[in-house]
């Protein structure tokens, strides 16, 4: 009995998400009532708040949903590319009503919708990186690179959306990946190699 309740209410989000997002394709997220989107599937306007606390809420929801789980699919360093370039691929084909919730969320909401699940992906994936390539990083050094590249994916998608960036989402991808694997490379050889002692940390120049 539980689990049939709670397979019903799951298909009632979705149906509100699909009503949702044929209205977000037509108008700013500030213009659409939940009379509106509950009127658009049938069902009785209180039932919207037996599933979500607001419209802001079903958003959010409906992109966990849709677009997070793609990324949670792919975990891994060999896979998260092939995740990444499949949430591009929903965001085109979702693009009016992505753009509709570029609008209408903060940036601030943004980030936090990417600090949860990309983070933990992208995080593993340096972890990864890290042990392939034998570099002793610290738990701070991770998490700060991870803290680094999800505010940069998140900016990257946000410009991509509004046409900013005309790479292909292929092209962002190899870019993005090349300059975590560069990166990680880079600070592995830094520290392979120590400076005689005595000698700065950074040479000015003449």
């Amino acid at each position: 009995m539980r689990k049939r309740t709670y397979e019903a209410s799951e298909a009632a989000k979705r149906e509100i998400c699909a009503a949702l997002k044929r209205l977000m394709a037509q108008k700013p997220l500030n213009k659409i009532t939940v009379a509106e989107i509950m009127q658009s599937c049938g069902m009785a306007r209180q039932h919207f708040y037996y599933h979500f606390e607001d419209i802001y809420d079903a958003v959010r929801w409906m992109f966990d949903q849709e677009a997070v789980t793609l990324l949670r699919q792919h975990e891994g360093v060999m896979l998260w590319q092939d995740g990444l370039l499949q949430l591009f691929q929903y965001l085109q084909e979702n693009r009016a009503v992505c753009l509709c919730a570029l609008h209408s969320i903060s940036r601030e909401h943004l980030k936090r919708f990417f600090q949860t699940d990309v983070h933990v992906i992208i995080q593993s994936t340096i972890q990864r990186i890290v042990m392939e390539l034998n570099y002793q990083a610290s738990d701070e050094e991770v998490d700060l690179l991870t803290k680094f590249y999800v505010g940069a994916l998140a900016s990257m998608i946000e410009d991509w959306l509004l046409g900013d960036i005309r790479e292909t989402p292929e092209e962002l991808i190899r870019f993005a990946d090349q300059l975590l694997k560069d990166h990680v490379r880079g600070a592995a050889l830094r520290m392979a190699g120590p400076r005689p002692a005595g000698e700065p940390a950074c040479r000015e120049e003449p």
